[in-house]
């Protein structure tokens, strides 16, 4: 009898865990907004899994999720492929930000960054006129920043025998950079981002940009996004040019600190709690890159008197792994 129960107790235990796991969330480059007590999650999706673009979902709690009530489809798409909207394919990175009673949506199509505006948080977002930020050559993983002076600031990636972070100032009114203050960040120095275990040429990507007391805060990827070791760290500068200098205690997210391969591209956001998180993806499996999974983790900030600089790590057993709501 005793050993009939303890069958029993495993078993449900199991079905619970294969439950969450295929109620789950496989958005990848994952970014989320907050507005008027609610989070609302986009990300990269498989280009098998309905139209090509954008999806929506929507959290009071960032544990649980589901497609907005006012959405016009079952999937929640802001943005679609061919709706006045540029790209045929390659929906990657997306990022929402507002500027007065605008919304943008800045994100990747056919290795161009984009940039498209709606009237409503929720969509659709579309271009008045078709076509990318900046055509002159590929350009990838686009983070918009607006400076506490109201200059607008363009960071992505462009290729040159690697993935490198570029920043250059951008025109918000006409969509696009001003191409004679385009830099690169910096280059690949440090070990965390060139391991072993998966060989590529240099690559970092997924930027974010914060501003606190005046430094600039960089989080960015870094490894192929293959590597078990793909990971986030961290850089600090005085302008949102450079210099930037990396963060000592790199990576801040690994697979040895929130217990999952491929820890990486995500969004910095503070949520409804004042209590900042990270979003990000993680391979499918140990052994299993794709589909991707969501995750979200607690980050924690800390003042250093010495330095005059803010530290940031996360709480890796904190982990909230963001799943739909029953049906």
């Amino acid at each position: 009898m005793k050993s009939t129960l303890i069958y029993l107790i495993l078993l449900f235990s199991a079905l619970q865990v294969s439950e969450q796991a295929n109620r789950e969330i496989f958005f990848a480059d994952v970014t989320i907004y907050v507005e008027g007590g609610k989070y609302y999650l986009t990300g990269s999706k498989g280009e098998s899994e309905g139209p090509q673009g954008f999806a929506f979902l929507e959290s009071k709690d960032l544990k649980t999720w589901a497609v907005p009530a006012k959405a016009t489809d079952s999937l929640g798409m802001i943005l679609t492929k061919g709706d006045r909207t540029f790209g045929t394919k390659g929906f990657w990175a997306p990022q929402i930000f507002k500027d007065k009673r605008t919304y943008y949506l800045t994100y990747t199509a056919d290795e161009q960054t984009v940039l498209a505006e709606s009237k409503s948080l929720s969509g659709p977002y579309r271009q008045k006129e078709v076509r990318p930020i900046d055509g002159s050559e590929k350009n990838i993983d686009s983070y918009i920043f607006k400076d506490t002076n109201g200059t607008y600031y363009l960071y992505c990636v462009r290729f040159n025998k690697g993935n490198y972070l570029y920043v250059a100032e951008f025109d918000l009114k006409i969509g696009k950079i001003k191409p004679e203050t385009l830099k690169r960040c910096f280059e690949q120095t440090e070990p965390w981002e060139a391991t072993p275990n998966y060989k590529s040429a240099p690559i970092m990507e997924g930027p974010t940009v914060i501003k606190l007391k005046n430094k600039y805060y960089l989080f960015y990827s870094a490894n192929h996004f293959q590597n078990i070791d793909y990971a986030i760290g961290y850089a600090v500068a005085d302008s949102p040019y450079g210099p930037w200098v990396k963060n000592k205690n790199n990576p801040i997210i690994h697979r040895s600190i929130v217990s999952e391969n491929g820890s990486g591209h995500g969004d910095l956001f503070e949520g409804v709690d004042k209590q900042l998180y990270y979003v990000y993806h993680v391979h499918h499996s140990s052994d299993k890159v794709g589909p991707r999974r969501t995750r979200i983790v607690p980050v924690v900030k800390q003042w250093d008197d010495q330095a005059g600089v803010y530290t940031f790590s996360v709480k890796g057993n904190e982990v909230i792994v963001p799943v739909m709501a029953e049906k």
